[in-house]
């Protein structure tokens, strides 16, 4: 098998169940299958083990790049020996091109690439093209237009020790890869040239470079260096060289293309004239052949990406080159939080599509601007063959298709007032190839009409979840400053959970006068202060954390024992039957988890947690006695502040004498900056420009080590914004 997993530990739990079954529906050829999997049971190490035993080029799908950060970290400790690639989007900045018809506002496209995202990204296409042992985890971003693989794969350079090349015909065809020429500054995708020595910086490589010596017309020497020193690292026998951008056309297509382009620009500004549109024709024309004069002189231009069409040579309306085509037919994709994933990816087409016809019908792009868009939901279907959703709530979607007998996929559409992902009652749909009630031999996922949707409930830590309790929404907040001040004589923390920002700010303020110690955090807040504030958390600066909806998937605090949710019965996208079983799981890391709902009326929503909660926690209690566990609280070392890391030592005064400080790893920065990047692309989305613009700063300054001006800058203008 291509995939060597290197752990430590052995499948405990529902794990080693999880993996048979799983492993014998993949093997059968079954295209859907679920791994229902509770908060703290492991997933990600089941996931890990069918990679490995399944043996094909694996997916892994996030619908956030904080949690797609994450299981890079754990997949690239799982598979040290293979190939572990991050793709998400590589912008720091980015301010979409739009236009807005009402007030004549033309907004051009302004984006900051994240260089270290843009290496990692080129990595992930050249793995899939040269490995079999690859894993890619990715963003929604990977159903997003990208070149052709074909095109990249022909562009590829091989040089070898002892192959006839000059070292013109080298230089040459490395500009043909894109890559720059510059003596001074040697940078990611470019080369500098020292007599017969030839030094490459491939955009894929961190301090790596090539260094390639030619005698004569041969090349005589190939070695890896330190961009740095120049040391050389190694003696290479070969090397191939990918392009040093995504998008990369060969030279004859580039000229078809161009000849396709100015076709339809004529086409184009004839129709428009007909219709006496002679602004919208004038400015089509000035601005595509403003472009194509680019593309002649440069082989590139500003928003080349809107010519994929014609670059690649596809048909009008047809799907574009994503991510998903570097991957081989019979690839394997696993959808993380699928109940999340799912709907984000299938939403994606629409609001793309809606941006460029404006654009369009205004004369600023022609209409092949709409071929460059993301994959439509049918269209990302059919690109996958077999799937795994991974989620402790799978909506109705994954459950109706995780049948053996569904060779395609059955759209969970939408009744009025309703969203996709209605509540489901687990007393209704009986899971039969799951838990005690049919052993992993008996298994048979070739059996028609069998659900292939398989529970992992069981924690290797003997943890059980969380007990319920239903409390009347009168006096809730003296109820929950009651059941506060318990938790926190013991040393355990608290997460509240509210409707509305105001509120939950609000009742910030309301505990701490009160003498509570506590904090509030929602989508406000930005990234940095967000990753500080939970740390704070783990390390008892403060007890209480009162919170929206960030309070749910992926948020990982062993120290809390009880959640509240404020306004249970509010029956919503905040109060559905997903959010309430995603929220109660925050406190299953504690032995002594609790979840206080307040609620005058027992909704749908409601009476789904109890019963999937009793479920769980009668086969838990179950298996734990058999087993003879005892339930252990999960133990973490709390990770080093930020403010620590940049400046290289601690402080004492920021730092609790109690709590367990560890090293950074090298995903949370990753993490901070993914979430810096998604608060500028929203600001962008509002028009929100200077909001974006000092997001792009301090993305810019956490880059550079300059964290502390950072957040001076920030405070400060918070200071200023309010006065």
């Amino acid at each position: 098998m291509p995939f060597r997993l290197s752990s430590e530990y052995q499948p405990q739990g529902d794990q080693q169940q999880a993996i048979e079954k799983l492993s014998k529906s993949l093997a059968a050829g079954n295209r859907h299958q679920t791994l229902l999997g509770v908060t703290g049971s492991g997933k990600t190490f089941t996931m890990a083990n069918l990679i490995a035993r399944h043996g094909k080029p694996t997916l892994i799908m996030s619908h956030n790049k904080t949690l797609a950060a994450q299981l890079y970290s754990e997949f690239k400790n799982f598979f040290p020996h293979n190939a572990v690639e991050y793709f998400v989007s590589y912008f720091d900045y980015y301010q979409p091109e739009a236009y807005i018809p009402r007030s004549d506002t033309y907004i051009e496209k302004d984006s900051a690439v994240n260089e270290e995202i843009e290496r990692l990204r080129l990595s992930t296409m050249g793995s899939l093209l040269t490995r079999d042992d690859t894993i890619v985890i990715a963003s929604v971003s990977c159903i997003y237009g990208l070149g052709s693989p074909e095109d990249y794969k022909d562009m590829m350079l091989p040089v070898q020790v002892g192959q006839q090349l000059t070292r013109e015909e080298f230089l040459s065809s490395l500009v043909s890869l894109l890559f720059e020429r510059n003596d001074i500054a040697f940078g990611r995708g470019k080369y500098r040239v020292r007599g017969d020595v030839v030094e490459v910086h491939p955009a894929y490589l961190d301090e790596t470079a090539i260094r390639v010596e030619f005698f004569g017309d041969e090349v005589e020497r190939i070695s890896s260096i330190h961009t740095v020193n120049g040391k050389v690292i190694e003696q290479l026998p070969s090397h191939t060289f990918y392009p040093a951008k995504q998008f990369i056309t060969a030279g004859d297509k580039m000229k078809v293309a161009m000849k396709e382009i100015r076709a339809e620009l004529d086409g184009r500004i004839h129709e428009l004239e007909s219709n006496g549109k002679l602004i919208e024709a004038q400015r089509l024309k000035m601005r595509t052949e403003y472009d194509l004069e680019m593309m002649h002189e440069l082989g590139f231009c500003q928003g080349i990406e809107n010519y994929s069409r014609h670059l690649t040579g596809r048909p009008p309306g047809s799907r574009p080159h994503t991510l998903l085509d570097f991957f081989p037919r019979d690839f394997l994709l696993l959808v993380d939080e699928s109940h999340a994933t799912i709907p984000q990816v299938g939403g994606m087409f629409e609001g793309d599509k809606s941006r460029k016809m404006t654009l369009v019908e205004h004369g600023f792009r022609l209409p092949s601007a709409l071929d460059n868009r993301p994959l439509r939901f049918d269209e990302f279907m059919e690109m996958t063959r077999q799937r795994v959703y991974v989620s402790a709530t799978p909506g109705p979607f994954e459950i109706i298709n995780s049948r053996s007998d569904n060779q395609k996929f059955i759209p969970v559409k939408a009744r009025s007032g309703e969203d996709n992902f209605t509540p489901i009652d687990f007393k209704k749909i009986k899971i039969k190839a799951s838990g005690n009630e049919e052993s992993v031999d008996d298994f048979d996922p070739t059996k028609p009409g069998k659900h292939l949707v398989v529970e992992q409930i069981i924690r290797p830590t003997g943890l059980l979840d969380p007990v319920l309790s239903l409390r009347p929404l009168k006096g809730q907040i003296d109820e929950t400053i009651e059941l506060c001040r318990q938790r926190v004589e013991k040393g355990e923390r608290v997460l509240v959970t509210t409707l509305t920002k105001k509120t939950a700010e609000d009742l910030a303020e309301y505990l701490q006068s009160t003498g509570l110690k506590c904090r509030y955090l929602h989508s406000d807040i930005d990234a940095i202060e967000r990753v500080e504030i939970l740390r704070q958390l783990r390390a008892a600066t403060f007890d209480i954390l009162i919170g929206i909806n960030l309070l749910r998937e992926g948020l990982d605090l062993p120290e809390v024992s009880l959640v509240c949710i404020l306004d249970a019965d509010k029956e919503g996208f905040l109060r559905n039957q997903t959010s309430l079983i995603q929220t109660a799981g925050r406190a299953a890391r504690h032995v002594n988890g609790e979840c206080v709902l307040f609620a005058d009326v027992v909704t749908d929503s409601i009476q789904a947690l109890i019963n999937v909660t009793e479920y769980r926690r009668a086969r838990q209690i179950a298996h734990n006695e058999e087993h003879g566990i005892t339930p252990l609280s999960v133990k973490r070392a709390v990770q080093q502040s930020l403010h620590t890391y940049e400046k290289g030592r601690q402080h004492a005064d920021h730092l609790n004498a109690s709590m367990v400080s560890d090293d950074l790893s090298a995903y949370d920065k990753l993490r901070v900056l993914s979430e810096l990047e998604e608060e500028m692309r929203d600001a962008a989305s509002k028009l929100e420009f200077e909001r974006a613009a000092l997001i792009r700063d301090q993305i810019g300054q956490l880059k550079s080590g300059s964290l502390q001006a950072s957040q001076k800058h920030q405070k400060y203008s918070k200071k200023k914004g309010k006065s």
